[in-house]
């Protein structure tokens, strides 16, 4: 399926965030290439995934599925991180 995704690279943005736990934009897109579980965030509910990056590595990835003024759908990932196989 193919996927749009947002990616602010502003401080604070979320390019930052999941640079904070090791993860690029292009690793965490590979990840919805490969679901292994559709899940939903324990801690703020939002819907979640957890997936294999295009380097092996299984992640955790939270997200929010939004819309733009045009209609277009796109995901923006709050957080994602390398998870303990």
């Amino acid at each position: 399926m193919n996927r749009m995704f947002l990616w602010v690279d502003d401080p604070g943005g979320n390019v930052e965030h999941i640079a904070e736990h090791g993860l690029t934009p292009d690793e965490v897109e590979s990840a919805f290439d490969d679901i292994e579980t559709e899940t939903t965030s324990r801690s703020t509910g939002r819907p979640a995934i957890f997936g294999r990056t295009f380097k092996g590595d299984t992640i955790f990835v939270a997200y929010d599925l939004e819309t733009d003024t045009e209609g277009n759908k796109f995901v923006y990932v709050r957080t994602a991180y390398i998870t303990e196989d």
